[in-house]
């Protein structure tokens, strides 16, 4: 085995997807996933702290999300940045070659206790990113929590939407028509 190969991270995460469906969750192990890729266990655990997180993409959502709040235009309102960071998700993680990949992900996750708590987890990450980032915009408290929450709800949407088998919307567009529908709920209410 070679002492260094590119895409370590990409290909365990690959790795641990395909096995996580052909023996479940539970049944798979870090060496198993290590091994698949072609790595070891070493390397696994440079990558990913354990094996549930190998699904989880570290902090790079709650990267984008910030930074496409802070990217936003001065004039945006709350909703029109979160908007805005959902519109960059869209652009640099979930783009259409990576949409069959979200589908096996998300059918893993809803099958598994555990992964759907991390998932759960990694949404209220999500949303103090978003609530952090507005507050570096300068909207108060409590616009800011709303406003990442009601984000936290519409990408949740979008993602389920995008991901349908033999859908082909970007996840901007489906993200935009959430944002639409969330907006028309609060409103009727």
């Amino acid at each position: 085995m070679a002492r260094w190969q590119p895409h370590a991270s990409e290909r365990l995460v690959v790795a641990a997807l395909d096995l996580f469906e052909e023996k479940g969750y539970e049944d798979t192990t870090v060496i198993e996933i290590a091994e698949r890729a072609g790595l070891t266990k070493s390397t696994f655990f440079r990558h990913f702290p354990d094996k549930r997180e190998v699904l989880f993409g570290g902090d790079t959502m709650a990267g984008l999300l910030a930074g496409g709040i802070g990217d936003a235009p001065a004039a945006a309102t709350p909703l029109e940045a979160v908007a805005h960071a959902l519109d960059t998700v869209g652009r640099e993680a979930f783009t259409a070659e990576r949409r069959e990949f979200g589908a096996r992900r998300r059918a893993v996750i809803a099958t598994t206790p555990e992964l759907r708590e991390r998932e759960a987890l990694k949404g209220l990450g999500l949303t103090a990113a978003m609530t952090e980032a507005l507050e570096r915009r300068g909207v108060p408290d409590p616009a800011s929590r709303v406003a990442a929450q009601l984000g936290a709800l519409v990408m949740a949407l979008a993602y389920e939407r995008w991901c349908e088998p033999g859908g082909d919307t970007e996840f901007g567009a489906a993200a935009r028509q959430a944002l639409r529908e969330v907006q028309a709920a609060t409103a009727a209410s």
